[in-house]
């Protein structure tokens, strides 16, 4: 290797090495700043409580159920419609011209501001379909938003499987469909789990889309009112608390627990699929 060619090669990995520190030192700051801020509020009183300013109670406890209610929701009904949409387009659908048409709306769709589906919800799901402010709303709303996500994610995991799994199953005289079930998904299930991930990190980090659907009603619903009850995200109440009830300690300690909340739902969701490759004898 020429003297020129190495010094292209080092000074290239010295700028790699520089951003990549200086992505990761912003996020530790970002994170360690908010933690040191917001931990002091924290405690298990302000976590297990209610919220009631007339009452003097600033707990989040509300908020966390609405959260992990929407999420849940959300991922429900935009899941299975994305995974089978990118089975669809990677494994039936023949390529062509409107497959073409297809994955260029899905990137469009992907783009398209938050706020934009929110007033899109607002109309149709709120509006409309007479769902009101409501979990179903929002979690109808949001479905849209990420679908884009996981469907671009999920394909790109599908025809990352080795072709040499199709080609094995279907000549022992497996059928496509059981080719597709048995073999190609389990294959496919870290791609996937990426996708979820990434739809479920903007579910929970979304406020405009949510207040124009969900609404912000800080209390938890009832069992039979799950979806149809307006109920407030953790992401909406650090919006509250920081501008309109300028509560900063409040907000800092919100900020914390979103991100614990955050870190739990990756973890928990890494460790149940490593599990499904173990038990599928995958990697």
């Amino acid at each position: 290797m020429s003297r020129k060619r190495k010094m292209k090669d080092t000074f290239l990995q010295i700028l790699i090495w520089t951003f990549s520190l200086i992505t990761v030192g912003f996020l530790l700051w970002m994170v360690s700043y908010i933690i040191f801020r917001g931990i002091s509020g924290l405690n298990w009183e302000f976590i297990t409580s209610e919220y009631n300013l007339y009452r003097g109670k600033t707990g989040i406890l509300p908020m966390i159920v609405g959260t992990l209610l929407l999420i849940a929701a959300t991922l429900i009904i935009s899941v299975p419609i994305g995974v089978s949409a990118a089975i669809f387009l990677t494994e039936y659908a023949k390529q062509g011209v409107l497959v073409r048409i297809i994955r260029f709306a899905t990137e469009s769709l992907a783009g398209i501001p938050s706020i934009i589906y929110g007033l899109f919800g607002y109309i149709f799901f709120k509006g409309t379909l007479k769902l009101g402010f409501s979990v179903a709303s929002g979690a109808l709303t949001l479905s849209i938003m990420i679908l884009p996500t996981i469907v671009r994610t999920t394909e790109e995991a599908l025809l990352s499987v080795n072709p040499g799994y199709r080609e094995g199953s279907l000549a022992l005289g497996a059928s496509r469909l059981q080719t597709i079930y048995k073999v190609i998904l389990p294959s496919a299930i870290p791609g996937i789990l990426t996708a979820v991930i990434l739809g479920m990190g903007r579910v929970i980090g979304e406020s405009a889309a949510v207040m124009y659907t969900v609404g912000s009603v800080p209390k938890i619903p009832a069992v039979e009112q799950l979806l149809t009850s307006s109920v407030r995200t953790l992401s909406v109440h650090l919006y509250v608390v920081a501008l309109e009830e300028a509560d900063f300690q409040s907000a800092f300690a919100t900020a914390t627990m979103l991100m614990i909340i955050i870190a739990l739902l990756n973890f928990a969701a890494n460790r149940i699929g490593r599990r499904l490759v173990k038990e599928k004898g995958i990697g």
